[in-house]
């Protein structure tokens, strides 16, 4: 039996071409598959150990060794740490104690049994081996055919490779049928897949900045950089780019001559649009180009929120939205900042609505009169954490005020600051963890709510937009905002 499984080994290794260890390591798990229904019900750990040139085989039993405080999950193959140490004193945790148990014989797996098992192990192997093989190669696009359906995905093969493009990763509307030449870029590989573990993507952005890279010699060349890319699959993209030599002109190399880079992804994207932006370290100047072809009139950052106000003319406001709102999602997912859309009447009012609520800020919490406090927002002061804290020197520089005045102003907004931070600790108790962690509130905004009698988020929830700008001198857009972000848990509930 031993010369006959030896004759198997080397057969099997000439014909499927995989080496001898591979098929020996195949044959060694069917042995130990078949040992373990002699153990009838119960989960063992069985190696074997078969020798290469006489093809004698050896059988063991194994127990994991887990730590003390892990206790037993499977107490036919595993021994606490404590108790394997009775037997080896020098054995630590993740090794095997083994024990020699009688070997089963060939015969009674019978041959067809064992050849199935070893053929399977060879295919896996061979599949592995395949698949190593093209992994090695570097390639970030799989390039291949339509082979079949599989429940909605389709099987891209590539020579003996194979590919799975799933449904949400396809470009919308676009119809691929078998045979079709087709691109994807490699996401990623999930061996636990049968057949296509090559997971694939067509509406990445990744796929994207790889198709440029390969129509842009410039790019892989390091003169050129795609910093970033946002994509509405099969409609339209925004890429990023940066050129790191001046002699380049980084949207002309993109486009090429008469368009035809840019072409070469647009064609393959089945007629997706790109919009070619100039990527800039200054944040507003990198959000007015992805916001094109809009033209921008202002915008103001605010990094607290990492959020901007563009505000564009009555001209450019549908163009800056784009339709169903694609435009302003896309400079947004670019960017990385939220884009607020505005006209100059809109603007206007946020403006004196932010200026009202700061106003009666700095009255209330400074005990100043209405001038003063129109000093310290035409400065550009906006929180009492600025008048507290703001270097010295840049206060004393405001012609209104002298030194004492300065002074007072920055005691008193220290003052305020402590006795709302004492008043946040003696209500923090009373104020649910769900209202504390909702987003766009500030400890500011936390205390007027619990002032008010708002405690939880529901409270937030059940307020109306008129009563929470009377208690947080809000505007109704933002108060509408919050109130909108307090409720979605109730929309979540029902979905």
């Amino acid at each position: 039996m031993n010369r006959e499984m030896l004759m198997l080994v080397d057969a099997i290794s000439r014909e499927k071409n995989v080496e001898r260890d591979v098929v020996f390591g195949a044959v060694e798990a069917a042995l130990a598959q078949a040992t373990k229904k002699i153990y009838a019900g119960a989960e063992v750990d069985i190696r074997v150990s078969v020798d290469r040139d006489s093809g004698d085989y050896e059988t063991f039993r194994r127990w994991h060794v887990v730590p003390d405080e892990a206790g037993l999950q499977l107490p036919d193959a595993e021994i606490l740490l404590f108790e394997a140490k009775e037997q080896i004193p020098d054995i630590e945790v993740d090794d095997y104690i083994e024990e020699p148990v009688e070997s089963v014989p060939i015969g009674r797996i019978g041959a067809m049994a064992a050849k199935q098992v070893i053929l399977q192990k060879i295919r896996d192997a061979e599949r592995e081996m395949l698949l190593n093989d093209f992994m090695s190669r570097g390639d970030k696009i799989f390039v291949g055919t339509v082979k079949r359906m599989d429940k909605g995905d389709i099987i891209v093969e590539s020579g003996r490779v194979e590919g799975r493009l799933r449904r949400s990763e396809m470009i919308p509307k676009e119809n691929l049928r078998s045979g079709d030449r087709v691109r994807a870029m490699i996401m990623e590989v999930d061996l636990t897949l049968r057949g296509a573990p090559i997971i694939l993507s067509r509406s990445a952005p990744e796929f994207m900045i790889e198709l440029f890279r390969q129509e842009v010699p410039e790019i892989e060349q390091g003169l050129l950089e795609i910093k970033s890319c946002a994509r509405d699959p099969g409609s339209r993209a925004k890429i990023a780019v940066l050129s790191h030599d001046k002699r380049v002109d980084p949207i002309g190399t993109c486009v090429g001559v008469r368009g035809t880079r840019v072409n070469g992804v647009t064609n393959e994207l089945a007629g997706e649009r790109v919009d070619i932006v100039l990527w800039s370290e200054d944040p507003a100047q990198f959000v007015i180009g992805a916001l094109a072809p809009a033209n921008v009139s202002s915008i103001v950052v605010d990094e607290e929120r990492h959020a901007m106000d563009v505000v564009v003319d009555e001209e450019n406001l549908a163009i800056a939205i784009g339709r169903g709102g694609q435009n302003v999602r896309l400079a947004s997912e670019l960017t990385g900042w939220k884009i607020n859309i505005m006209d100059a009447a809109e603007s206007a009012q946020k403006q004196a609505s932010e200026t009202d609520t700061s106003r009666k800020l700095f009255m209330e919490k400074l005990d100043v009169d209405e001038e003063i406090a129109d000093i310290l927002i035409h400065e550009g002061f906006t929180s009492l954490e600025e008048v507290a804290y703001v270097p010295l020197q840049e206060m004393l520089e405001i012609e209104s005020f002298d030194e004492d005045t300065v002074t007072e102003l920055r005691t008193r907004a220290k003052d305020a600051l402590l006795t709302m931070e004492i008043a946040k600790e003696e209500n923090d108790g009373a104020v649910s963890q769900d209202l504390q962690d909702l987003e766009g509130l500030t400890p500011e905004l936390i205390t007027r709510l619990t002032e008010a009698g708002v405690h939880t988020r529901d409270d937030l929830a059940d307020l109306a937009v008129d009563e929470l700008t009377d208690i947080t001198g809000q505007s109704e857009d933002e108060a509408k905002t919050l109130i909108m972000k307090a409720r979605e848990h109730w929309f979540a509930g029902q979905e």
